[in-house]
């Protein structure tokens, strides 16, 4: 069978990579191509654009960047034509993906949407869209569910597939050894215990916003030593140029997963970054700043009470967020000192993701399961 898989971003890369290794291991003639980055390629994928030319953050700088959307959308049709897959498979990144699958139904194309747009966020009534054009829904999150029930939209739940990456992470020789911590510069420096992660994002323009003010909050902590996860597809020079007037603190490539199994704490940007933190049982603060703009745009729209998906599936305030003018250098300080210091607070936490970790993995390997569904589908 000929598959065709979209993913836009770093996670989508990630959980794409595990689906198609199941794929393969059910369907032994699967030919697989679509867009993604070298997670996907190595698993044995045919990426015809990578995710890193797709990353456009904001209502702002999606406007700014349009006529290259619509360009990849038309070259995007085109390369499915060519193709001819017997199924289309998108991964999250719903801007783009719920255009390509409204045209792909069209065409008569078998659709499939593995890590469902977040619509129970804001724009509830994309789910029309999705219902008309989505043949297949699997979602990883449980309350998502219930919430296309309610829109008499049947969906699978296949529970969440970091839990598997992760424990497969904590169960490889990997685990055990200290991340190489770089300094700016270049110089690699062996990592001084205890450490605080840093965890900004996965886009310049975010990355510009809040790891500043997570660095400034670090000089109240000599004790400790804050390193930054660089984010995949970035060069370590943007890093060393924003680290340069911090010598405490240092970076890691390729080693976000080393970092948190020997972090302490750590402040983290909002999504997928949040969970990964959660399931090392990492005590984190969540900061989250944007531009003015988009803020104020998005406060408007989105509906859901908090904006880290530890504390969406909990549906409690599990771990503070710290949004906009709230993201300061001032409230970062008095957050990870209570984190790093205050006992009952890290108990509390790791209770939390117990409870958490738990729900997730209720259903066992979770990419298997979607693949499972999507060649029976096919």
């Amino acid at each position: 069978m000929k598959y065709y898989i979209i993913a836009g971003e770093a996670s989508g890369d990630l959980h794409g990579s595990n689906l198609i290794r199941e794929i393969k291991k059910k369907d032994n003639a699967a030919e697989i191509r679509g867009w993604g980055g070298s997670l996907m390629k190595d698993a044995g994928a045919e990426i015809v654009k990578d995710y890193r030319d797709l990353a456009f953050m904001g209502f702002t700088e999606v406007i700014r960047n349009l006529s290259t959307i619509l360009k990849n959308i038309k070259f995007c049709k085109s390369d499915i034509t060519r193709f001819k897959p017997d199924l289309v498979i998108f991964i999250d990144y719903p801007g783009f993906n719920l255009r390509i699958a409204e045209w792909a139904h069209k065409m008569g194309y078998k659709t499939v949407y593995y890590i469902s747009p977040q619509v129970w966020a804001w724009k509830e009534s994309r789910v029309k869209n999705i219902r008309a054009n989505i043949d297949k829904m699997l979602v990883i999150l449980p309350f998502e569910k219930a919430f296309f029930q309610k829109w008499h939209y049947e969906t699978s739940y296949v529970g969440h597939p970091l839990v598997e990456v992760i424990e497969r992470f904590k169960a490889s020789p990997e685990a055990d050894r200290l991340p190489v911590i770089y300094i700016a510069g270049g110089r690699s420096i062996k990592p001084v215990l205890p450490l605080v992660a840093l965890l900004p994002g996965s886009r310049k323009q975010e990355i510009l916003k809040k790891l500043p003010v997570m660095l400034e909050a670090s000089r109240a902590f000599p004790d400790y030593q804050f390193v930054v996860a660089e984010a995949p597809g970035l060069d370590s020079d943007f890093y060393d140029e924003i680290l340069k007037n911090y010598p405490l603190a240092g970076r890691v490539r390729n080693q976000t997963y080393a970092l948190l199994m020997h972090a302490q704490a750590a402040c983290v940007t909002s999504g997928t970054a949040t969970l990964e933190t959660a399931l090392f049982d990492v005590p984190e603060v969540i900061c989250y700043k944007g531009s003015s703009i988009s803020y104020q745009i998005a406060k408007r729209l989105i509906k859901v009470k908090y904006i880290s998906l530890v504390n969406l599936i909990m549906d409690k305030p599990v771990v503070k967020e710290l949004i906009q003018d709230e993201m300061n250098v001032a409230n970062i300080i008095s957050e990870l000192k209570n984190l790093l210091t205050d006992a009952k607070t890290r108990d509390r936490i790791h209770k939390d993701y117990s409870d958490l970790r738990a729900l997730l993995s209720q259903d066992g390997n979770a990419s298997a399961k979607a693949a499972q569904l999507i060649v029976e589908f096919s």
